[in-house]
């Protein structure tokens, strides 16, 4: 039988009952997730507390000799708590904008998943699983966008205070004497152009808040990439599902050719991971109504954070330092 959804209102799409809240045992496995990542990042945040108190931008030393603090003096690893609380309420609010705006469309989702891991931030970031069908193009766009907009509110505010807090720094990107130099995304160059004008942010040395918020930022323009399953990915296909098809195969080549070009080697996993995604089974919409002007709105403002918050090289680790 065909039916032409294009002529049905949202309203009359069945919905399947949701319950209240997810499992008891979820919950549980959510929480001890949480206070592992809570661990790692801690481990992160004290390196870095201890970095910007010598001037530096990162200290691998440090960084070993902070997971020691556990068994040697854990009281130590309370300097990397404003870095941890950070990190973890932005990708917290990241994660609950997509629990809520699933919530509201009645869209089966676990609570939020933390990974826990001991890099250089301390986590690779947090994630819902969604378990059942979003039948609605509006319901797809407010799962996507509802994430990184949220996120996005809670980091600026703490880059903002990152930046007037920032260290002057000379040579701080210098490769001859750093172990890691950090990207600069373009919000981070306006906000120096706005609060430290005249001076380079080659220079500026974030202290841990700062430093949370680029890493928040970094996760945000991961996220937003248009491509497959992603929150870019959720967005770009309510506007247009033809778009997004070729945009899945189109950009994840483009994130291999930036690390073949000598951008960041980082490129050629996540560009393997997204076409490979684009590979996975895909759940039809059964309401592809347009989206409103509101939500066409928020699909500009999700470009615009994307643009702002994408950095080509986010890591540079010079040979020296190998």
């Amino acid at each position: 039988m065909n039916v032409d959804w294009r002529s049905a209102s949202p309203g009359s799409v069945h919905y399947t009952p949701v319950p209240y809240r997810p499992s008891r045992k979820m919950l549980i496995l959510a929480c001890i997730l949480f206070l592992l990542t809570l661990c790692t990042c801690l481990v992160a945040g004290t390196q870095f507390a201890t970095a910007y108190a010598q001037n530096e931008a990162f200290s691998f030393d440090e960084f070993l000799r902070s997971f020691t603090l556990f068994y040697k003096h854990p009281l130590g690893l309370a300097a990397g708590l404003p870095f941890a609380l950070t990190l973890l309420i932005i990708l917290l609010t990241h994660e609950l904008g997509h629990f809520f705006a699933c919530r509201y469309h009645h869209i089966r989702a676990t609570y939020p998943f933390f990974v826990p891991f001991p890099n250089l931030n301390g986590t690779f970031g947090a994630f819902i699983l969604i378990r059942s069908p979003i039948l609605t193009n509006r319901a797809l766009f407010d799962v996507g966008a509802s994430g990184p907009l949220v996120g996005f509110v809670f980091a600026v505010p703490a880059l903002v205070y990152g930046v007037l807090h920032a260290k002057l720094v000379p040579g701080l990107a210098d490769p001859a004497n750093a172990e890691v130099i950090y990207g600069t995304p373009l919000l981070l160059r306006l906000l120096d152009a706005v609060l430290h004008p005249g001076v380079s942010p080659d220079v500026l040395l974030l202290p841990p808040i700062g430093r949370a918020a680029w890493v928040g930022l970094f996760v945000t323009s991961l996220n937003l990439v248009p491509v497959a399953q992603l929150d870019g990915g959720h967005i770009l296909r309510s506007l247009s599902p033809r778009i997004h098809r070729y945009s899945s195969i189109l950009l994840p080549a483009v994130l291999i050719l930036l690390g073949l070009v000598g951008f960041w080697d980082g490129w050629y996993i996540w560009g393997a991971l997204l076409l490979a995604m684009r590979f996975l089974r895909v759940a039809p919409i059964y309401d592809p109504a347009a989206l409103d002007r509101g939500r066409r709105w928020g699909a500009l403002l999700a470009l615009l954070i994307f643009l702002v918050s994408f950095m080509p090289v986010p890591f540079y680790f010079p040979p020296s330092s190998r």
